[in-house]
């Protein structure tokens, strides 16, 4: 008996989903971040418009003003969906438990000089505070934004900001005590030199326009604070006075930046580039935001480099406008 083997090609009838092929193409395979992402905004069978905005449909593109031919163009560079997401997170938190075990098991808190410690906690812990209004400010894209890779790494993005106000949280514990919690939540409430970003923050709680709201806070307030605060301030001049251990408990916000400033940015010049009326509308939010998140962190740069804070925050200004320049928006 002879038995001969061979091998059929089966060709599939289809490489995805309908729903997702009808933005890729049928003949094209589509990652797991495309069926994720692709076709997945709801947009028809709502059963009621919104008892507290009648005026737009429960998922609406016009509130905002920048319009866009395809929501989905808006595709994130990183390939974030929650699987992938996770993993990323899950690695960055293990790298980070080493950091906090590292530190504390060989007491390099107790080596960071007083002044230097009260310094960065000074800084650092209020910070939690503005992480939250971040995390507020991302819920609410995501729920008033429209399309879903706009909406969904909103909503990534929502929950890193809560990471970093609990890795902050976690660094007061860890280099002092539940007490200094309670004085920062005391100085963002009434400290002079916290009051200008206070506001800052509040007054974007209350913007509508969920595209002005990222630019308020994605592009203008985090296009700033990272670099001038995880970058002068706790690199060039903590670490450099004995503060190496705040360095390393804080080492997720500015790869995190690093990270996300790719999707911030991919967002602004994809939009940017739909029409002169949409370029035109999103230089005039970041020179407006831009300014304000310059004033508002002024006096906290001031209070964490003394003498050179000014210099600081216009290098970071700089930084931030040559980013833009690379999506199209020239301020």
């Amino acid at each position: 008996m002879t038995i001969d083997l061979k091998t059929v090609d089966i060709k599939p009838l289809r490489h995805t989903y309908a729903h997702v092929a009808q933005y890729i193409g049928a003949d094209k395979a589509a990652s797991r971040y495309l069926e994720g992402t692709m076709g997945a905004q709801s947009e028809t069978n709502f059963h009621y418009r919104p008892t507290w905005d009648p005026e737009h449909a429960l998922f609406d593109a016009s509130r905002t003003a920048i319009a866009m031919s395809n929501w989905y163009a808006l595709k994130d560079p990183r390939q974030f969906y929650y699987a992938s997401w996770t993993m990323t997170r899950a690695r960055q938190q293990d790298a980070m438990e080493s950091n906090f075990e590292f530190v504390e098991s060989r007491g390099m808190i107790d080596l960071i000089p007083q002044e230097v410690r009260d310094q960065a906690l000074a800084v650092l812990i209020p910070l939690r505070h503005a992480a939250w209004g971040a995390n507020m400010n991302n819920s609410q894209i995501c729920a008033t934004g429209y399309g879903t890779a706009f909406t969904a790494p909103a909503m990534f993005h929502a929950m890193d900001n809560l990471g970093v106000a609990q890795y902050l949280t976690r660094l007061a514990l860890a280099m002092e005590g539940p007490d200094r919690l309670d004085a920062a939540k005391e100085a963002w409430l009434v400290d002079p030199a916290w009051q200008p970003l206070r506001r800052y923050v509040e007054d974007t709680l209350v913007v509508q326009d969920p595209v002005e709201l990222f630019v308020a806070q994605n592009v203008a307030l985090d296009g700033l604070l990272y670099p001038l605060i995880y970058g002068t301030f706790v690199d060039d001049r903590i670490a450099l006075q004995g503060g190496s251990a705040v360095a390393m408990l804080t080492a997720f916000m500015p790869e995190w930046h690093d990270e996300s400033n790719r999707w911030v940015d991919a967002v602004t010049k994809i939009m940017a580039a739909e029409s002169e009326d949409n370029k035109a509308l999103l230089t005039h939010w970041i020179r407006n935001w831009e300014e304000q998140a310059a004033s508002a962190l002024l006096p906290v740069a001031e209070m964490a480099l003394p003498g050179t804070g000014r210099a600081a925050l216009d290098e970071a200004r700089l930084q931030l406008r040559a980013r833009l320049g690379k999506t199209g928006i020239a301020l």
